[in-house]
């Protein structure tokens, strides 16, 4: 492996981070040597630990629901706490499970990897091009590891990986965690992790997790039992009552929860999951600037959120860039004119809405919202450089929440063309973009929602309510139809679900031709200057086309001119270019001086160099 060390040159104001960090939860090695164990249940009366081996002992209470007691024992070790005569629990704060979630936790020793890329830095927000994987599809943590000299060839820059936090069973999203402290022991070890991420260190791409804060699985989460103070009982989420972080408590265990991923495991950036379901939105600026404040100031650290509140503040404060929904919405209805769901609210005026999304990011930046029953939605945005927004065109959500997972390649079978012109229109876009695995080889293979829940009731009431969800759907109001929604407890659901390629086959080679092309234009022309990159204008020339254009860090103009309509637009008599300006066109001469069109279902990439401050495009 090589060493590869971004430029982090950058103004250090902050005073050096210590080695250490004492965290306030779990069984923590202190200095003397001994394992602090420390337990917040603040519903107790009285805690017990139980090492393996030896009979409980009773926890000293050390103020606000806190207990505590050190103990001298060896790495592997094997734990539970007692909160109660008939309840042996795992620690919430579990650093390693041995098994499952209800199994006992493991003291984790002092770190025993030896790190290889301990010159890595991480790289800048604007390189990033992010590759969103399952660990458990992919073949677990070596699966991965082994994928990613392709995805940096390929042109890939940073790979997140979905949720790791352990989990009931051993197929799952990863969003039914229940132990965030803890690794799940299906797709590997601790040091398979680690191993994953000094491998993509020195392959140059940095690794991001996705983690979960907003709610825990239904399946081995004490927490109400002996510290019901972590939940509200006044507000609930559609995974039961919201958690409590006006807690001091809870806002630490998920700050620190934040700073052990990037510390201990050196991964170079986090995805919070729907973050609008954490009802004290002033926690995240707050766990943001803590995080920050105890990283290596050299380091890039990147925080990037879902929020479906378009809470456009938030990039203000602390975080790198946010999911994009608006952006995937109102293309996902222009390819395929889907109007059910949430699609409801992008089908009028879609070209508006596109133009909007390419100029100022959010569509919905305090407007009503008609899937919300016109509830305002959303902030104002346009200040915002283009590189807060997350691109995609597929994630895990936006296939696996279909009823039958299907990707965009299935959607898009009558009109390719506009799929590869939405393609090109996502990476060459100074917007950061994202991709979902397999989608770079056209995979036809479906994502579909998985569990693995051993609880026959809890089986039975996911597959009822996932069966449930889908009824308002003209596809699925027959119940019978609804029959043929895929068990998520089923294995084959989860077999099905593995991304199945031909690396022989001819049209996973285009395809990958199609993403690399693409990327290795957005690494020569844009990312370089992706840096100081603003919004310059946006024209609609006709329904369902656009051209929009970006003001790039060297004074350069980029325009692309986007047309998903089924006709070819003659473009108005004032917009000519110099052919050498086009960088790329998704239809041979498709929009230059030659014929003074755009073909339909295509994009239009063109360049212009600024000369002593004038543009050499656009002329009459």
């Amino acid at each position: 492996m090589r060493n590869v060390r971004s430029d982090v040159s950058r103004h250090v104001t902050r005073p050096p981070v210590s080695q250490e960090f004492n965290y306030s939860f779990g069984a923590v090695r202190q200095a003397d040597g001994q394992v602090r164990f420390r337990l917040w249940a603040p519903g107790a009366s009285q805690v017990e630990l139980e090492l393996e081996g030896t009979a409980p002992e009773a926890m000293d209470a050390v103020g606000n629901g806190f207990y505590e007691l050190h103990r001298v024992c060896a790495p592997g070790s094997r734990y539970w706490y007692r909160t109660g005569p008939d309840q042996k629990i795992p620690d919430p704060a579990s650093r390693l499970q041995d098994g499952d979630v209800h199994d006992a936790s493991v003291v984790v020793g002092p770190c025993t990897y030896a790190w290889l890329n301990t010159e890595w830095r991480g790289r800048p927000w604007t390189e990033t091009v992010l590759y969103e994987i399952h660990v458990g599809l992919t073949g677990g943590f070596r699966g991965v590891q082994e994928k990613l000299a392709d995805l940096a060839d390929l042109g890939i820059t940073a790979i997140e990986l979905m949720p790791l936090a352990d989990f009931p069973g051993t197929r799952n999203w990863g969003y039914d965690g229940v132990l965030p402290y803890a690794p799940d022991w299906a797709y590997g070890t601790p040091d398979e992790l680690k191993l994953l991420i000094d491998t993509a260190h020195g392959m140059g791409l940095m690794v991001f997790l996705d983690v979960v804060y907003n709610h825990f699985g239904p399946d081995g989460n004490c927490l109400s039992s002996y510290a019901p103070d972590f939940f509200r009982d006044d507000l609930q989420t559609p995974w039961g009552p919201a958690i409590d972080f006006r807690k001091v408590p809870v806002r630490q265990f998920f700050a620190e929860n934040a700073l052990y991923w990037l510390r201990e495991y050196r991964f170079d950036g986090l995805r919070l999951d729907a973050v609008h379901a954490i009802s004290e939105p002033d926690w995240l600026p707050e766990m943001a600037n803590f995080v920050r404040e105890h990283i290596e100031p050299e380091r890039h650290i990147h925080l990037v959120l879902e929020n479906d509140n378009n809470a456009a503040s938030l990039m203000r404060q602390g975080f790198n860039a946010q999911w994009n929904d608006d952006a995937h919405h109102v293309l996902h209805h222009i390819l395929t004119g889907e109007t059910q769901g949430y699609y409801t609210s992008y089908q009028d005026d879609p070209t508006g809405k596109l133009a909007r999304v390419l100029s100022e990011g959010f569509v919905y930046q305090g407007e009503p919202n008609p899937w919300r029953g016109g509830a305002a939605r959303g902030e104002p945005s346009a200040d915002l450089p283009p590189c807060a927004f997350v691109f995609f065109l597929q994630n895990h959500d936006q296939i696996g929440n279909r009823a039958m997972g299907e990707r965009l390649i299935s959607l898009c079978r009558s009109n390719p063309d506009a799929l590869h012109a939405a393609v090109a229109l996502q990476l060459l876009t100074p917007h950061i973009p994202l991709l979902f695995m397999g989608e770079e080889v056209g995979a036809k293979s479906p994502f579909l929602y998985f569990t693995s829940f051993t609880n026959p009731e809890l089986a039975q009431a996911v597959r009822e309510g996932r069966r449930k969800e889908f009824a308002g759907f003209d596809e699925f109001s027959d119940p019978q139809a609804r029959e043929r929604i895929p068990d998520p407890n089923d294995k084959k659901t989860w077999d099905h679900s593995k991304v199945k390629t031909d690396t022989q086959n001819r049209q996973a080679s285009q395809w990958r031709s199609w993403y690399g092309g693409l990327l290795r234009l957005r690494h020569q022309f844009i990312t370089p200057n992706l840096a100081a990159a603003r919004s310059d204008s946006v024209q609609i020339l006709a329904p369902l086309c656009v051209v929009a254009r970006w003001r790039l860090g060297d004074g350069s103009l980029l325009s692309l001119y986007c047309n998903f309509s089924p006709q070819n637009i003659v473009l108005p008599p004032d917009v000519t270019f110099i052919a050498e300006d086009v960088i790329f066109q998704s239809k041979p001469r498709s929009g230059n001086q030659l014929n003074g069109s755009l073909a339909s279902a295509s994009t239009t990439a063109i360049l212009t160099k600024s000369v002593n401050g004038i543009d050499r495009k656009e002329v009459q």
